[in-house]
């Protein structure tokens, strides 16, 4: 009868180390599962696609919202959009507007785009076209934009227009300024600016 006792007291103790240790192990299972999504699920468009029912897994005309980190809205568009390797999305046409705070806008407009989840931006080519509310419109060969942050830097040499006249630089970096709501664009490497003032009304 004793043996019987000793028997139950070490199944016990036993008991006592495996149970939390198994749901301990089942919470830790849980919590991977639970983060084992598709990580490409956070990159714009990505619910457009896989919400698609195409064979090549291409949509038409996706559509994307969101806010960056200051607040302002960012609303996207394409002519059509395919996943790529390793948590790509790329673009046709794409159409993209962040409207600040204080109600001014920057548009981008590039024949490609390829957004890039890992590094929460986008590169697009092709032919950029920046256009701000402010007065600015501004072409380049290619610009990588980030996704939750007012942030954008061109690849390459731009030409523009400005209110005070024309312009050339080697580059263009899109930043937060100082000021809440306000954006700086600033030209660099070499800027060219061919002053055209106003005609007197």
């Amino acid at each position: 009868m004793a043996r019987a006792e000793g028997l139950y007291s070490r199944v016990v103790a036993w008991l006592k180390i495996i149970l939390p240790l198994a749901a301990l192990a089942l919470l830790s299972t849980l919590f991977l599962l639970s983060r084992s999504g598709d990580p490409m699920m956070d990159t714009p468009f990505a619910e457009a696609l896989a919400s698609g029912e195409t064979v090549q897994q291409k949509v038409s005309a996706p559509y994307f919202a969101g806010t960056t980190r200051r607040g302002e809205m960012l609303i996207m568009t394409a002519e059509s959009a395919r996943p790529g390797l390793d948590g790509k999305i790329h673009a046709n046409s794409l159409e993209a507007t962040l409207t600040q705070s204080n109600g001014a806008t920057i548009q981008l407009n590039a024949p490609e785009a390829t957004l890039r989840d890992g590094q929460q931006e986008a590169l697009l080519e092709g032919g950029v076209r920046i256009e701000s509310s402010t007065g600015y419109v501004v072409v380049t060969d290619g610009l990588i934009s980030e996704f939750n942050e007012t942030r954008a830097r061109t690849t390459g040499p731009v030409k523009g227009t400005a209110p005070f006249g024309t312009l050339d630089a080697g580059g263009l970096q899109i930043s937060p300024a100082e000021t809440e709501g306000d954006v700086l664009l600033l030209f660099t490497d070499g800027v060219k600016l061919i002053y055209e003032p106003k005609p007197k009304e």
